[in-house]
C-alpha cells in the first residue's frame, strides 16, 4: 500500500490531534481518518477510484481546524547530502 497524502489538522496531544491519510492499494483506494495520534483511533473507507476517495478526503478536511498537508518523505531523504563544494 503506497501513501499518497497527509493531512495534520495542527493541533498536538492525544485528545486535539487529528490525521487523515490517502492511500492507494492497486486499484483501491483507501482513507483513514484518525483521533488521537499514532496510537488513536481510526477509521478506515475503501473506494474503486481516485475521485471518490478525494471526495471523502474534501468532506474530512471541511470545518473550522487549520488543516497542514505533510509531504511523505522519499526513501533515503533523511539521508545527509554530500558537500559538493570544491
Amino acid at each position: 500500500m503506497e501513501q499518497r497524502k497527509h493531512w495534520w489538522n495542527g493541533k498536538w496531544g492525544r485528545l486535539a490531534r487529528r490525521d487523515v491519510f490517502l492511500r492507494v492499494d492497486g486499484d483501491r483506494w483507501h482513507v483513514e481518518q484518525r483521533a488521537g495520534g499514532a496510537e488513536g483511533v481510526s477509521q478506515f473507507y475503501e473506494y474503486p477510484s481516485a475521485e471518490e476517495a478525494e471526495e471523502t478526503v474534501r468532506a474530512l478536511l471541511a470545518g473550522a481546524d487549520g488543516w497542514r498537508e505533510l509531504s511523505p518523505r522519499p526513501p533515503g531523504s533523511w539521508l545527509p547530502t554530500p558537500d559538493t563544494r570544491a
